[in-house]
C-alpha cells in the first residue's frame, strides 16, 4: 500500500490486518473445524420494516459459517435496529445485542478523537513533533532516522508518518524479532516496540505518503498518556465514553474473556507470543498480543456501543466541538483526496459526496484473527456497525462484501421506523 495509489477494496482488506504469517512470525497451521450442523438464532427486537438487514446477516453468516454476529443501525440519530445473531452447533450460545466483540482497527477512531480532544482542551497541538513528547531513543548500536524528529501528531493519525509495512514490516506483530533484538522476554510491552522502532528507518519522508500504520497509532496512545497524565484507557473512558453514556467498551485481553464477550474462531493455530515457550495456540488466543494493540486495535464493544460512539461525529457535542470535527475530517496536507475519491482523516476513511447530495460517507474496518468489524456513517444521516467473531483467513468468500450488502439492505427500506431503541441499551 504505497502512497494513495490503492483502491478501496484493497485498502479495506489491508486496514487493520497484518496477514496470517506475519502475525506469528511464520506459517500458521490449519486448526480442526467441527462438522456438527449449526442452528440459526437471533436476539433483540424484530423490526419488520428492516427485514432486509436481518436477511442480509443470515445469508452472509450462513454462507461463511460464522458462528457469532451483531448489527446495530441508526436513522437520523435514533437507534432503530439492534440484533445479535448466532449460527452455531452449540445450543447454549446466544449472541445478545450487547455481547462484546474485539473491534480491532475501529479503535483508531477512538485514539484519534482522544488526541483531538486534548488539542481542543489546549493540552497539545496536533502539529507537535512526537519526539518532543516521547522518548524515542534507539537501542544501543542503532541510530535514529533523522526524519523521525519531523513526525507530528497529524502524521500519526493520518498514516503519513513515514512507516510503510508493505515495504518493511508491522512491528506490532513482530514480537519475536523485537524480543530477540532487545533481549527482553515476551509478552512485549508497547515501550519495547517503541524502543526498537526508534532505531529503524522510515520508508517515506513524513507527510508525503499515506501508508497504513498500526505503529503510528500505538505512538499516539503513548502521547495521550504523556499529555493527559492518565493511562490511555482511563482517559478515553472518562473524556470520550462517559459523556456519551458508553460504559461497556473496554480494553480486550489476549486470553481470558470479559463478561459477555464472544468466543473467537479461526481455522489457524500458531506459536504463542505471550511467552517464550513457542506453544501452539488457537490463532485468536495468543498468536498476537492484545497488550500491543491497545491504541490501534485493542477495544472491545457491542454494535450498539459503536453506533453510539459514531454519533459523536455527527455534530458538535459533549466530546468534540466544531473545530475538532473539522480536524477529524481534514484531508492530509499536501496529499488530499486519492484517485479513488476518498482519503484518510483522523481515524476514519472519508469519501466526500457531491453528486445527489452533499456531505461525506465515513467508515472503517477492523481485522484480527477471530475478528472482522465495520462501522459506516452515511451522508443521509444513517449509520451501522457490524461485528463478527471470525474473519476470511482463507475463505473463498470475502468478508469485505458485507459493506456493499449492508448498503443494499439500507436501500431496500421503504419506511424507516420512528421509534428509538437507545433507552433500552443506555
Amino acid at each position: 500500500m504505497r502512497g494513495t495509489r490503492v483502491d478501496r477494496r484493497t485498502f479495506g482488506r489491508l486496514i487493520g490486518a497484518a496477514g496470517a504469517g506475519t502475525l506469528t512470525g511464520g506459517a500458521l497451521a490449519a486448526a480442526p473445524v467441527r462438522a456438527a450442523a449449526p442452528t440459526w438464532k437471533t436476539s433483540g427486537t424484530t423490526v419488520t420494516a428492516l427485514k432486509s438487514f436481518d436477511d442480509t446477516m443470515k445469508s452472509f453468516m450462513q454462507a461463511r459459517n460464522i458462528s457469532a454476529g451483531q448489527l446495530a443501525v441508526t436513522h437520523q440519530g435514533r437507534l432503530v435496529l439492534a440484533r445479535g445473531y448466532s449460527y452455531s452447533d452449540d445450543p447454549a450460545q446466544t449472541v445478545a445485542p450487547t455481547s462484546l466483540f474485539r473491534i480491532a482497527s475501529l479503535s483508531k477512531s477512538v485514539t484519534a478523537a482522544a488526541l483531538a480532544r486534548l488539542a481542543q482542551d489546549g493540552a497539545v497541538a496536533l502539529g507537535t513533533p512526537v519526539a518532543s513528547l516521547l522518548d524515542l531513543t534507539p537501542p544501543a548500536g542503532r541510530t535514529a532516522d533523522p526524519r523521525l524528529s519531523r513526525v507530528t501528531l497529524w502524521h500519526l493519525l493520518q498514516h503519513t508518518g513515514g512507516w510503510d509495512r508493505t515495504l518493511a514490516f508491522d512491528p506490532n506483530f513482530a514480537d519475536r524479532t523485537i524480543s530477540q533484538a532487545l533481549g527482553v522476554p515476551m509478552e512485549l510491552y508497547p515501550a519495547d516496540v517503541i524502543r526498537y522502532m526508534s532505531g529503524q528507518p522510515l520508508q517515506h519522508d513524513p507527510g508525503t505518503t499515506v501508508a497504513y500504520s498500526n505503529f503510528g497509532y500505538q505512538l499516539a496512545g503513548r502521547v495521550i498518556e504523556a499529555v493527559s497524565g492518565l493511562p490511555y484507557a482511563t482517559y478515553v473512558q472518562q473524556k470520550l465514553f462517559a459523556p456519551l453514556g458508553i460504559s461497556r467498551m473496554a480494553q480486550g485481553w489476549s486470553i481470558a474473556p470479559h463478561s459477555g464477550e464472544v468466543h473467537y474462531r479461526s481455522q489457524y493455530t500458531g506459536p504463542t507470543v505471550l511467552n517464550g515457550t513457542g506453544a501452539t495456540v488457537a490463532a485468536p488466543y495468543g498468536t498476537f498480543s492484545m497488550r500491543l494493540q491497545d491504541a490501534n486495535g485493542g477495544w472491545i464493544a457491542s454494535a450498539v456501543d459503536l453506533v453510539r460512539w459514531a454519533s459523536a461525529f455527527d455534530a458538535a457535542g459533549p466530546v468534540l466541538n466544531s473545530t475538532s470535527l473539522g480536524r477529524v475530517w481534514a484531508t492530509p496536507a499536501g496529499i488530499g483526496v486519492n484517485p479513488s475519491g476518498w482519503y484518510y482523516g483522523l481515524g476514519w476513511r472519508v469519501r466526500p459526496v457531491t453528486t445527489g447530495g452533499t456531505g461525506r460517507n465515513t467508515w472503517h474496518t477492523g481485522s484480527l484473527p477471530g475478528t472482522y468489524s465495520l462501522v459506516v456513517r452515511t451522508y443521509q444521516g444513517r449509520s451501522w456497525a457490524v461485528l463478527f467473531n471470525q474473519r476470511d483467513d482463507a475463505s473463498a468468500l470475502s468478508y469485505d462484501d458485507i459493506d456493499s450488502l449492508l448498503w443494499a439492505a439500507s436501500a431496500k427500506v421503504t419506511a424507516w421506523p420512528t421509534g428509538n431503541l437507545y433507552p433500552t441499551y443506555f
